[in-house]
């Protein structure tokens, strides 16, 4: 029935799988035939400390007993609390913007640069330097930010502006008079789960210092403890003047911050949103933050990391028909499959015993489960997955 009502009422802009799901616990989700899952995918890097989390439930039931909504013309007590765990854990002096998700996280992120490059230098500076597979959101201005050119079909015209390097080496011959920010992924999540060469992203903060050039780094994907820190680019060991943020920050509900070294970079009426930073999400990303805190100083976090590693590892080994490498960071994974269809077969496979993972570009089968998955859910998936390889081998 609701699959119908689904495609009479919703416009078709999702590659459906018509599952309807009606619980979940942990890294476990339930449909309405109470069969069971094992979710490798956290809603796309979202649902950071599993579903239904007592700890955020409890949370947002209690204060939407007492107040959700007065604008931000007014102060938001969780909003200030969230602001001041978010920079006093990353360990950068910066301030925070809240929006509703990754795209307005980054929107936000190019206007402080374009506003910047406004305020500093002659002439005009407003080019925005981002990497070929790519992925920053689709709103206009993200979407052309994004390095993919198939997703540039249809929408234009785009704003200018956004040049597009192949790799971090060629960033710095794009460079002209104009450039006033680079914008990257330290993991590039779409484009294949690919991790940057440590020692070049260092050296390119560098330069981008030395020329007056803002880096922003796109933590949507990466950051709230994915790749094993809180921020990637601590992983790095560089300091932005720029860091977005979304996903696995508020657990399922909708949430975008932009944070910045620039703290003064916006006066009052430059940058707005009517729901960004509610008291009902930044109530949520709080406890999520407190949680996974407690979790990367216990050494949970860390364990998990090397535990599913190890999954991953044995796959590759088993199937090397199959499998390239492994690649990304931290619960942040992929697998590099040796062509397409065999990638879409693996994910019809796996769905078809009940482990849920992703696709994602350069024939990657992603992996982004909860962070706090438990030993026990991690061995069933792999269970499972290495039943969907076995049916896949043999077809």
């Amino acid at each position: 029935m609701f699959e119908e009502i689904d495609k009479n009422f919703i416009l078709h802009s999702y590659g459906r799988n018509y599952v309807n799901f009606t619980k979940g616990e942990g890294a476990k989700l339930w449909d309405d035939k109470d069969h069971d899952y094992i979710d490798f995918t956290s809603g796309i890097g979202v649902v950071s400390v599993g579903h239904a989390n007592k700890q955020v439930s409890d949370a947002i039931c209690d204060q939407a007993k007492k107040i959700m909504h007065v604008s931000n013309l007014f102060l938001i007590e969780p909003q200030a609390k969230l602001a001041q765990s978010l920079v006093e854990k990353s360990g950068y002096d910066m301030r925070c913007f809240f929006a509703n998700s990754g795209a307005e996280a980054n929107e936000g992120a190019i206007k402080i640069a374009r506003k910047y490059g406004e305020e500093n230098g002659e002439p005009k500076r407003y080019k925005v330097i981002t990497l070929k597979h790519s992925f920053h959101g689709r709103t206009i201005s993200t979407l052309k930010a994004t390095g993919q050119e198939s997703m540039h079909n249809y929408f234009g015209p785009f704003p200018d502006g956004f040049v597009y390097a192949d790799d971090i080496d060629h960033i710095e011959s794009l460079i002209d008079d104009h450039t006033v920010c680079v914008m990257i992924e330290l993991v590039q999540g779409e484009g294949g789960v690919e991790p940057m060469d440590k020692q070049e992203v260092q050296a390119l903060a560098k330069l981008l210092k030395s020329k007056d050039i803002l880096l922003a780094v796109d933590e949507v994907q990466t950051g709230i403890y994915r790749t094993g820190e809180i921020f990637a680019s601590n992983l790095y060991e560089i300091e932005p003047d720029i860091i977005t943020v979304a996903k696995g920050l508020g657990n399922g509900v909708p949430i975008g911050v932009v944070m910045t070294t620039h703290k003064d970079i916006f006066s009052p009426g430059d940058h707005g949103s009517t729901f960004g930073g509610g008291y009902l999400v930044t109530r949520a990303a709080y406890e999520v933050l407190e949680i996974l805190e407690r979790y990367k100083d216990s050494g949970g976090l860390d364990e998990a990391i090397l535990y599913f590693e190890n999954k991953l590892a044995a796959l590759v080994d088993a199937y090397p028909d199959m499998v390239e490498k492994e690649v990304g960071l931290g619960l942040m994974r992929g697998l590099r499959i040796k062509n397409a269809k065999l990638l879409t077969d693996l994910i019809t496979k796996a769905f078809a015993k009940n482990v849920l993972v992703l696709k994602a570009g350069r024939n990657t089968l992603r992996f982004l489960p909860p962070l706090t998955i438990t030993k026990e859910e991690v061995d069933e998936g792999f269970k499972r997955l290495t039943e969907a390889f076995e049916v896949t081998k043999v077809a």
